[in-house]
């Protein structure tokens, strides 16, 4: 299945995308996906009465804004320098354990909403990545069993901004965790769809400049490594978002540096997985 969330902002309602690209109203099914839905079982229940009600069920307007699939999750927790070739742009070492760090959850936004950049930045940048959504809670998790509670996973552009993230000190938080920084869908889609989520290819354009371009075979730590290392330091809760860290061709990556400004368009996707597209415009 493919779960969407449609409305405007504070008024998000359930949605479905089905095979054939009709996007159709979940909302009586009863209850959003949120941690909630996850942990009681709520995909196998949707999918009961998706094939009962399909047919019945209203269809979303076209002209409908399209909000990130999952509900307000208690974590937004990435992985940084995962991809090898990112950590040689970036002049990094490459990494022994997962590098972690949060975004805050008020950054999430729509798939298809603007980035803010933020108050005086001259340094935002663009970062596509596969995100997996967790269906089932996890605390000590061993990799065998790192599948088994994962529901989904979704696209996400983790937008930064690389002065607060490098030059400010502290840890990276501040420069990940602002307004709009977290683009997501346009759509979750279930594990069981996704046939192996670390061969996925994924890219970013910018402008209609293809700059990231690659599969998540370069991965350093795979998809069960990373949700098994995670669960080792702390719980995670129905719902909750990983983001797995991005290839090489950021603005970071640059000779010299390039960032976005005021009109940029970032358009990016993951095969199986869906594109986005966000517009770049100054904090007003």
């Amino acid at each position: 299945m493919k779960l969407i969330r449609f409305g405007e902002p504070g008024k998000e309602k359930p949605g479905i995308e089905l095979d054939c690209g009709k996007k159709i109203d979940a909302s009586k099914f009863g209850g959003d996906y949120n941690e909630e839905f996850f942990a009681n079982d709520g995909l196998k229940k949707l999918e009961i009465w998706l094939n009962r009600n399909a047919n019945e069920s209203p269809i979303i307007p076209e002209n409908s804004r399209i909000a990130s699939p999952v509900c307000r999750p208690s974590k937004l927790i990435c992985v940084g320098l995962n991809y090898a070739k990112h950590a040689e742009e970036s002049g990094a070492e490459v990494p022994k354990e997962p590098v972690l760090f949060f975004k805050a959850t008020t950054a999430i936004t729509g798939p298809f909403d603007e980035v803010v950049i933020p108050k005086g930045s001259e340094k935002t940048d663009w970062e596509v990545e596969l995100a997996i959504v967790i269906g089932k809670k996890a605390s000590y998790v061993s990799k065998e069993d790192a599948s088994d509670h994962i529901a989904g996973y979704l696209l996400h552009n983790d937008v930064s901004e690389r002065a607060y993230q490098i030059e400010q000190g502290g840890q990276w938080c501040k420069g990940k965790g602002c307004d709009t920084f977290a683009p997501l869908g346009p759509y979750m889609v279930t594990k069981d769809e996704v046939k192996d989520p670390n061969n996925l290819r994924l890219w970013l354009d910018l402008n209609g400049e293809r700059l990231q371009d690659s599969t998540t075979s370069d991965f350093i730590f795979k998809v069960e490594e990373v949700v098994s290392y995670i669960s080792q330091f702390m719980t995670l809760l129905p719902g909750d978002i990983i983001s797995t860290g991005t290839p090489a061709g950021v603005g970071l990556g640059f000779k010299p540096p390039r960032y976005l400004k005021p009109g940029d368009v970032m358009e990016l996707g993951i095969d199986g997985l869906g594109t986005s597209k966000q517009t770049a415009v100054a904090y007003k």
